[in-house]
């Protein structure tokens, strides 16, 4: 018995610690390509990391500190090779929406999505992710995409003093269109064509070929580097520009400005917030933020384990899903304690980890070092770079995010899933809150409508027959009931029916009363009402309620017999004594 235990001592310390798995047969070849794969990471999350603090509504050292420690918690608990944790467009946009730009809200709410998540994992809740449907995430993510990039105009065109709400911002845009800054809009503008451009390369790049010469293979790699690298060349070059003008002693530009230098010190979440005006306690904060207490954690679970199921799908390996409810609660909760912000898994830098070809977890670990680092060394050059160049990255971040296919697929396959992806993305532009809320609930109607009202296969035979598509529930039973009346029972004269379950694997008592109803309703009309193909528990409950008169047979074709030609083929009745001995043993298991 020791060996066995300490196997399965062993596989279970593995599935909580995938790191185990990997690590004693980790390789010079892998650590070469994580080194360049973190690398490459590093280069696209420090700009973005600056850009989406901007979106946050928070200084910018805040998406620093909110860019490493995913790194490290994924390395020991991660199950995806390509993942990478940090601050994204959707995440940000939900921190400034539930809390008012202020860095204490921001932190402390990263703190609770992370122990709601957590929570999640350890009671066996994460089924709840699975009633928010495509149409719903999709319908969000293509507001948000909206919302962030018609966000970050003000910033490309050097416009002042512009609320964050939407439609208010659309106003006031056009309103002071006139105040544009030249040189702010001609740089941004630029920039986002130099990243749309690098963008366009990057995808048209051929892959290498062992056959290719030398000279081939060095351009195809600089080639490489620039466009995986674009948005921190991009940046840098914006920042070099925005200098020389510093230089000379004038200022086209509006600049990021000063970042707090330095590593951001350990401490707890602020459970108060001091403020001019008000002391606010623990409870105040989490009454403040509301129904984000319930969005952040659920959103950034979403979308954590969606990048991680699409990159396994691609990449042919399997993910843990309660590992990575693991992974990105702890990261949340941890990184509270050195100012992050909630953070959850990046599409982007994802698909940039795993065509930089990383072999392991261990690519975040140089990632999250080299983030340290900047933070450590690098933050007073990063006064210099224009928040129009942050602005260009931004929008062209989250331009993938809209989601132009999905009106026509939905459209193909079912046009009622356009109901809640309307919904959402509508109220999503006023309201995150109220659009993800309404479209779970619209999505939650047409689910519970499908269950109450489900499709019925009728065959018009000397015998009636009538096949429910799926399960009997308790909201189903009416349905089934004004099925068979109209259409036996109050036919002239009336005529026998046969129920086929054997699309149906379970009822319950409400199901059970009504059939029993049924039954003596066509007992009263001198037909009869038979069943095929019940299956095992259907047939339990049935049984356990001592129906009178129930009469099922193994196939349909028996059934038919028996009520067409009268006398002949017997059915099974509803008693122990009566059923073939398969069925008895069957019940009794």
């Amino acid at each position: 018995m020791a060996p066995m235990t300490c196997c399965c001592s062993l596989v279970t310390l593995r599935r909580w610690l995938p790191v185990l798995a990997w690590l004693p047969n980790y390789s010079l070849q892998w650590l070469k390509m994580d080194f360049i794969a973190g690398l490459s990471v590093t280069l696209t999350v420090i700009p973005q990391a600056l850009a989406y603090a901007e979106v946050a509504g928070l200084p910018p050292q805040f998406g620093l500190y909110s860019a490493f420690m995913g790194c490290f918690v994924y390395l020991f608990l991660g199950t995806s090779r390509d993942v990478t944790l940090g601050p994204t467009a959707i995440m940000s946009l939900l921190v400034a929406s539930y809390t008012f730009h202020e860095p204490a809200y921001a932190v402390l709410l990263a703190f609770l999505s992370g122990c709601i998540q957590l929570a999640l994992r350890f009671l066996g809740l994460g089924f709840l992710l699975d009633f928010i449907s495509c149409p719903v995430i999709r319908g969000f993510t293509s507001a948000a995409a909206v919302t962030i990039g018609f966000g970050q105009v003000k910033n490309l065109l050097g416009l002042q003093h512009v609320p964050r709400q939407l439609f208010l911002q659309v106003y006031h845009i056009f309103r002071n269109i006139g105040d544009t800054r030249v040189g702010d809009a001609a740089l941004g503008l630029v920039c986002a064509l130099l990243l749309l451009l690098l963008r366009l390369l990057r995808a048209r790049l051929p892959p290498v070929h062992r056959e290719m010469a030398l000279g081939a293979r060095l351009s195809h790699g600089l080639l490489w580097t620039v466009t995986t690298a674009r948005n921190a060349l991009v940046v840098s070059f914006a920042a070099l520009f925005a200098y020389s003008f510093e230089v000379t002693g004038y200022q086209p530009f509006v600049l990021t400005g000063k970042i707090v230098e330095g590593l951001p010190s350990l401490q707890t979440p602020p459970f108060s917030l001091a403020t001019a005006n008000r002391t606010a306690s623990f409870t105040d904060m989490v009454q403040d933020m509301g129904a984000g207490l319930v969005v952040v954690p659920l959103m950034g679970l979403l979308e954590s384990i969606a990048v991680a199921k699409s990159f396994a799908s691609q990449n042919n390996y399997r993910i843990d899903a309660n590992q990575e409810l693991l992974s990105i609660g702890l990261t949340n909760v941890l990184g509270s304690f050195l100012s992050s912000f909630p953070v959850t898994g990046s599409f982007g830098r994802t698909a940039v980890n795993a065509q930089s070809g990383v072999c392991t977890p261990a690519g975040g670990l140089v990632t999250g070092v080299l983030v340290l680092l900047a933070l450590a060394y690098l933050t007073s050059l990063f006064y210099y770079i224009p928040k129009a160049a942050l602005a260009a990255v931004i929008i062209m971040a989250v331009v993938p995010l809209f989601d132009t296919k999905i009106v026509r697929a939905l459209w193909r396959v079912k046009r009622l899933d356009l109901l809640p992806l309307c919904v959402t993305f509508l109220l999503c532009l006023w309201e995150v809150q109220y659009g993800i809320l309404a479209g779970t609930l619209v999505s939650m109607l047409l689910l519970l409508h499908s269950v109450a009202r489900p499709e019925m296969q009728v065959s018009e035979r000397p015998v009636l027959v009538l096949q429910p598509a799926s399960g009997l529930y308790f909201p189903t039973i009416e349905a089934l009931r004004e099925a068979l009346v109209s259409r036996a029972l109050q036919a002239s004269p009336p005529r026998c029916a046969i129920l086929d379950c054997s699309h149906v694997c379970h009822v319950d008592y409400t199901v059970v009363l009504g059939l029993g109803e049924l039954l003596g309703d066509f007992r009263r009309q001198g037909v009869t009402l038979a069943f095929v193909g019940l299956q095992g528990p259907v047939l339990r409950g049935l049984l356990s309620t001592d129906l009178k008169g129930v009469q099922h047979f193994p196939t349909l074709e028996e059934a038919e017999k028996c009520l067409s030609e009268g006398p002949g083929t017997q059915p099974y009745s509803c008693s122990d004594d009566s059923v073939p001995e398969h069925r008895v043993a069957l019940l009794k298991a």
